[in-house]
């Protein structure tokens, strides 16, 4: 067998195999070339959006807003005390029942106020009697003295006698004022017409000066004690409306600005701002105590304004997704005030020019620099406007 041949096969075997391996890494550099020309091919194709997807930057009319929120109370509110020590009586009334102002609501025992009104009485009846007869020895001894019976002296002293009679006399007329005083407050009377909030006693018990018995509220006037920030208290003035809006109450209910303290509060630095609840006899009855929230109208103001969800806050600051020459471009901008238009919540921005097209915001974030093309003009955002909640 010849040396030459298997040699010459192995030769040929090894052409083979190379020749195989250049012809898959062409196709392989091939296909690679082909996905790239794919690639940049929709890399370059410009992203579509619709008529709706983009908005201008526009000027608008935002109405300003500060948030207040608290409780409701009643502008006249009573708390009826006891003012003499003793048995409670006749107390009928109870939550929800109407009083009228001087309506008598309770009494105290008085019997123990009678006894002293007698005994004070009497002591001023034993007074004035004492008065008497030393007023008449006093006109007894002028007399003498003017006849040289007896001396000046002795006038003198019935003179004297005299006067501290009628200074104790009129000490126990005033003791007498005091004790009528004490079987009056015995009875137990409403000083405002109203409704009765709480009913702090029964009927028997024995109370002590200033208890409690019932308290009773006008709801015909009702105000909120709303606890602003320093900064937010700044553009709030008397007369300034407000709109509430109350659990159970479909309509919102209006309210002024009627007081504002003048001292911030100790610890908190906020400033309480009082608001007059309007309520009339068509609307459902507010109640005192109810949880209400709202936004007071500080003013108006000309501003620049991009829907909310339009500005994008996935970076430090936030920015706009705008359109330059059919790209994508990232403008960072300051928002300001909100308002509410046609139910969209607008934000005033800064840093942008007016007309400035801009993505929407259900669009997404999009890269920098991505192709758009739109498909209509930009969206037109309504010009009025009413203050976000």
């Amino acid at each position: 067998m010849k040396r030459w041949i298997p040699w010459m096969a192995a030769a040929i075997v090894v052409v083979l195999l190379g020749v195989g391996i250049l012809r898959a890494m062409a196709a392989r550099q091939a296909q690679q070339k082909a996905l790239t020309d794919a690639t940049a091919q929709r890399a370059d194709a410009p992203m579509q959006l619709g008529a709706d997807e983009v908005l201008l930057v526009k000027q608008h009319q935002l109405s300003l807003g500060v948030p207040v929120t608290g409780s409701l109370r009643a502008v006249d509110s009573a708390m009826v005390k006891a003012r003499v020590g003793g048995e409670l009586q006749g107390l009928a009334v109870r939550e929800g029942d109407s009083v009228k102002a001087g309506q008598e609501v309770a009494r105290i025992d008085p019997t123990e106020a009678r006894a002293r009104l007698r005994q004070a009485q009497q002591q001023a009846d034993a007074a004035k009697s004492q008065v008497d007869i030393n007023q008449r020895q006093y006109t007894n001894n002028r007399a003498l003295v003017d006849q040289g019976f007896i001396s000046a002296t002795a006038l003198v002293t019935s003179q004297a006698s005299l006067e501290a009679a009628q200074s104790s006399y009129q000490a126990a007329v005033s003791a007498t004022d005091v004790a009528r005083k004490a079987l009056d407050d015995t009875v137990l009377k409403s000083p405002i017409s109203g409704l009765v909030a709480q009913r702090l006693a029964q009927p028997g018990e024995r109370v002590a000066i200033d208890a409690r018995i019932i308290e009773v509220v006008d709801l015909s006037r009702l105000e909120l004690e709303a606890l602003l920030s320093p900064a937010d208290s700044v553009a709030v003035r008397v007369g300034q409306k407000a709109q509430l809006v109350v659990e159970g109450i479909s309509a919102p209910v209006p309210a002024t600005v009627v007081r504002i303290n003048p001292s911030a509060q100790v610890g908190s630095r906020t400033v309480p701002v009082y608001l007059r609840v309007d309520q009339t006899q068509a609307e459902a009855p507010l109640r005192q105590g109810l949880f209400v929230q709202g936004t007071l109208d500080t003013g108006r103001a000309d501003v620049l304004a991009v829907p909310l969800d339009a500005v994008r806050t996935d970076k430090p600051a936030p920015y706009l997704q705008t359109l330059n020459n059919g790209r994508v471009a990232h403008i960072q901008v300051k928002t300001g005030a909100r308002a509410v238009v046609n139910g969209q919540t607008l934000v005033a921005v800064e840093g942008v020019p007016a007309g400035t097209s801009v993505v929407a915001g259900r669009i997404g974030s999009l890269r920098e620099g991505t192709a758009v093309s739109t498909a209509a003009a930009a969206v037109v955002l309504p010009a009025a406007s009413r203050a976000a909640p």
